[in-house]
């Protein structure tokens, strides 16, 4: 197998990863074969992936251009993935000059490219750790040199929660995160759930065997389950909704129905 220039020594290229797989079906070019070879797996279940990661992508940066205009200008982005064009820095730092993104994630790939990409801006970290461990992350020097948590901050969990177990305690993880949050930050999360797919669950369940095929469980929540995620925050408007539906730039002609496939939401701690 052809290594690529790009990939960091020591990568296991020959087992697929979740955020290269998430990479590849937004058309970025951080992937290698064993990664398409995964995602074109699901895509035969759920032909709808790219559109679903899409309409992700698109909601985060509405929640980023949410959180700056209201005077947000540190970011946690934790599950940050491989960051392809319009990432939180892009957009946060195009909204307010000199905001402050930490980006964290336990894919070493991820961990590597985003260095590489970040290069020479001083207003970004990034940090190799996992969510189940959120002391870890918290008491990172990356975070203790870039946030202030005395003040603000944007909390990304953007499709991240539904790669933890139950047995994992996300909900612990999450709570953890917030408690050691200044008041008036923000929880930006998405997740996915059989609500919403225009598939039955049996359908849908094939892409689910294909992550846990490659030990990376996909965990189909319900929107009750999801929206235990926000306990000790308060949901802004309009709530915990499908991710077109999640404040709009414009009308919403998003036609495909994958689009509306799991759930966002946001919520400030009081």
């Amino acid at each position: 197998m052809e290594r690529p220039a790009w990939a960091p020594p020591g990568i296991d290229i020959s087992v697929p990863s979740v955020s290269r797989m998430y990479d590849f079906y937004l058309g970025g070019s951080h992937n290698f074969e064993v990664d398409r070879e995964a995602a074109r797996k699901a895509m035969a279940f759920m032909p709808g992936l790219p559109k679903i990661m899409q309409a992700n992508r698109a909601f985060m940066r509405r929640a980023v251009r949410y959180a700056v205009d209201h005077g947000i200008t540190q970011f946690l982005d934790i599950g940050s993935g491989i960051p392809t064009f319009g990432n939180v820095h892009e957009v946060a730092q195009a909204a307010a000059p000199g905001a402050r993104v930490v980006y964290v994630d336990h894919d070493p790939v991820a961990v590597a490219h985003s260095r590489a990409v970040l290069e020479g801006n001083d207003d970004t970290a990034v940090l190799s750790a996992d969510l189940r461990k959120p002391q870890e992350i918290l008491h990172s020097p990356e975070v203790g040199q870039l946030l202030d948590l005395e003040r603000p901050v944007a909390l990304l969990l953007v499709a991240v929660l539904h790669f933890l177990e139950d047995e994992d305690e996300p909900e612990r993880a999450v709570a953890e995160l917030v408690d050691a949050l200044a008041p008036g930050s923000l929880v930006v999360l998405t997740h996915a759930s059989y609500e919403g797919i225009p598939l039955t669950e049996e359908e849908a369940g094939g892409t689910v065997g294909v992550y846990r095929n490659i030990r990376n469980p996909l965990v189909m929540r319900s929107h009750a389950e999801i929206s235990r995620f926000f306990e000790g925050v308060e949901l802004v408007d309009p709530g915990l909704v499908s991710m077109p539906l999640w404040r709009p730039d414009g009308p919403t002609d998003e036609e495909d129905p994958y689009a509306f496939s799991g759930f966002a939401g946001v919520g400030r701690k009081a």
